[in-house]
């Protein structure tokens, strides 16, 4: 069978399909769609590839991805407000190379992605030879709450220009289940990077879950304010920090495994209590839950950083934790003096339980000299981390 290249008209209704099976109807508003036919001479007819990127930038009609169907996402793809982008499991969706091809759930939107251990959900290069930063990342932005403006204000995010944040903390953003996003982060421009999954003021309703970010530039999963939770997280091979929160974010992580190779990756946690490059509007701080955690780097490669980075004034809750490799375990940043991290280990609202360090050459590292090792942490050696061999099979890859 000779490869068909069909374009169809703006605002069309497009009906996609292989010869030989049944593809679901495809609505894209404002846009010229591609469907190029691949594997010329398969008996079946070969596999549609998808060019999901609308012109206009904007998806505006609900729209189902199947497995059966390959996707590729060439520029900024923004699901619009009120618009539900639903993905089958086993999906592919591909990014052609550059820091603005990213795709954006806008506040209001909502992503259904149910992958399952044996058939993830991948968002990946379409370069032949993928590498870290290759292209955005996944964004999600709700109307949860972050401190960085008040009541129902909106902030705007670095990538995209988008509006997230306001008052519904229970705000539903869609499902994250068995998705895994590669070779993401790709810096925008000198102040903006994406990173593999950015959460944008997403709310509580939100389910995310068995999520990894795979060898991105920046970021593995960065939280900006907002209420969700999140379980069975893994990041392996971020170029920076692999988990990341900032802007009064206030959800639970429970489950994380972060691996850091060679020579790769920054801080495990970066956490910040609010963002330093603007003020703290709501004067409400970070203070997530986080509960069995492993990090594992290579033992004196990763010599200069940290498990844990906590500054800003961070607040939160963390127990069940194994820190393999790192110079220091736990470190609390007292830089901005106006809100030292130090004194919410004094009033209680920053604790660690359970906690095992392993080849690690320095346990802790506490600014203010208000508290002490013991004040931070108690339970050494008790933690056990979190068993990502098991819930982590079949769905995850580099380690």
């Amino acid at each position: 069978m000779k490869s068909k290249l069909l374009v169809l008209s703006i605002a069309a209704l497009v009906f996609i399909a292989c010869e030989s099976d049944d593809t679901a109807d495809i609505v894209i508003n404002d846009n010229s769609v591609t469907t190029v036919n691949n594997n010329e001479g398969s008996e079946g007819g070969g596999t549609d590839t998808v060019i999901l990127t609308p012109g206009s930038g904007s998806i505006t009609e609900d729209l189902t991805l199947t497995s059966d169907t390959e996707y590729l996402i060439t520029g900024a793809t923004i699901v619009a407000s009120g618009t539900v982008l639903t993905i089958e499991p086993g999906t592919i969706i591909r990014a052609e190379a550059g820091p603005n091809v990213y795709l954006a759930i806008e506040q209001g939107a909502q992503i259904v992605a149910n992958g399952t251990p044996s058939s993830p959900i991948i968002f990946t290069s379409n370069s032949t030879a993928p590498s870290a930063g290759d292209w955005g990342g996944l964004i999600l932005l709700g109307r949860a709450p972050v401190n960085s403006v008040t009541g129902t204000s909106t902030a705007t995010s670095e990538i995209g220009n988008l509006p997230y944040g306001g008052d519904i903390a229970d705000d539903n953003s869609g499902v994250l289940r068995y998705v895994r996003v590669q070779f993401s982060g790709g810096a925008a421009d000198g102040q903006s990077e994406n990173n593999g999954f950015s959460f944008y003021g997403v709310g509580g309703g939100t389910t995310i879950e068995f999520i990894q970010a795979f060898e991105g530039a920046d970021d593995g999963v960065e939280f900006f304010g907002g209420t969700v939770n999140a379980s069975f997280v893994v990041v392996v091979n971020a170029e920076d920090d692999s988990i990341d929160w900032t802007e009064g974010y206030s959800g639970t992580i429970t489950d994380a495994f972060v691996l850091q190779g060679s020579g790769i990756g920054d801080e495990a946690f970066e956490c910040d209590g609010f963002n330093t490059d603007f003020t703290n509007a709501s004067g409400a701080f970070s203070n997530p839950t986080v509960t069995n955690v492993t990090i594992e780097s290579e033992s004196g490669d990763n010599d200069s950083t940290r498990g844990f980075l906590l500054r800003a004034g961070t607040q939160g809750t963390f127990s069940n934790i194994e820190i393999i490799g790192k110079a220091t375990g736990i470190s609390v940043d007292d830089d901005e003096a106006g809100t030292p991290t130090s004194q919410s280990i004094v009033d209680g609202f920053l604790s660690f339980t359970d906690v095992t360090f392993t080849d690690v050459v320095e346990n802790t590292s506490i600014d203010g000299g208000v508290s002490t090792e013991a004040d931070l942490v108690t339970g050494i050696g008790n933690g056990t981390g979190t068993d990502v061999a098991t819930w982590g099979a079949g769905w995850t890859v580099g380690f």
